[in-house]
């Protein structure tokens, strides 16, 4: 009688051991480390800031980038990297209150629209789908040509703009964690509705939000620099990066980099955003 060589035993153990060990994502790392940067220039400009971004020199107005100023002068000779710096504080609060109003108002009217009675889910589906048959800078434009344009409404015109896509989102996820089997165990357990609305409903349904709202900050900030970048948003001479593409359009021909860089600005960090929010997204589907 033989034995196996402890060698040959051992191997399956270790080829467990590689499997779970996962590639390294250096798209998430790539975005973390641009997300920290974002923060601390949100939090504390100054520390990433090269100048004044307020300081004004006419010698020095429309230079392009070079080593003494990275992202070039505007027309009044201020430091386009130190005030792209110190716009993203503004431009972040926007994206985040805006995206904050979406998923409020998404997920009161989708828990209507999927827990309500027959007449009032049918009211608030119909509101639904008619808001979201608008196009979103549409509406957008509207509530800004009613409400004036100004920080404050540019968040609601934004928030409300995109609530009803992410409306829909939460109506399908309360209605699939609804009609799932632990929901058919909790009420064969004798379990009440409003203890399995708490407990199973709406945690399960509530908990992919987690990575739709990062994604949506990027898109709202998006949304915002382009109401902006039309006049109906942040006014310059506000260093908010949508309020920075309005004030380059005038001289989008002679210095293409004060709308080129803003934009560019405004594209990384919602490249950002999505890609931390998928990773959230799929790390919350895997460990279901």
């Amino acid at each position: 009688m033989t034995t196996a060589p402890p060698a040959k035993i051992a191997r399956p153990a270790a080829k467990a051991v590689q499997r779970r060990r996962r590639p390294v994502s250096w798209s998430l790392i790539t975005a973390i480390v641009l997300a920290v940067l974002f923060v601390i220039a949100a939090v504390a400009p100054n520390v990433l800031a090269t100048q004044d971004p307020t300081a004004q020199g006419f010698a020095d107005a429309l230079q392009p980038p070079s080593f003494a100023h990275w992202f070039g002068t505007d027309e009044a000779g201020r430091d386009l990297y130190s005030r792209v710096i110190h716009g993203t504080r503004e431009s972040l609060l926007i994206g985040i209150g805006a995206a904050g109003i979406a998923l409020i108002a998404a997920l009161v009217l989708g828990s209507i629209a999927a827990l309500g009675d027959r007449v009032t889910a049918a009211i608030v589906n119909r509101l639904i789908e008619v808001v979201f048959a608008f196009p979103n800078l549409l509406l957008a434009l509207l509530l800004v040509s009613i409400l004036g344009p100004s920080p404050w409404t540019q968040v609601v015109a934004v928030g409300v703009s995109t609530a009803p896509g992410y409306a829909r989102m939460v109506r399908g996820q309360i209605l699939s964690a609804k009609n799932a089997g632990y929901v058919e165990a909790a009420r064969a357990l004798g379990h009440g509705w409003w203890r399995i609305l708490g407990r199973h409903v709406l945690p399960n349904a509530i908990r992919p939000l987690v990575a739709v709202f990062t994604m949506a900050i990027g898109q709202s900030i998006v949304w915002a620099s382009g109401l902006s970048f039309l006049g109906l948003g942040v006014a310059p001479p506000s260093s908010e990066w949508g309020a920075l593409l309005d004030a380059g359009r005038a001289s989008i021909l002679q210095a293409p980099w004060l709308t080129f860089i803003p934009g560019l600005v405004i594209l990384v960090l919602a490249l950002t955003a999505t890609t931390i929010g998928k990773h959230i997204q799929n790390s919350l589907e895997k460990g279901r």
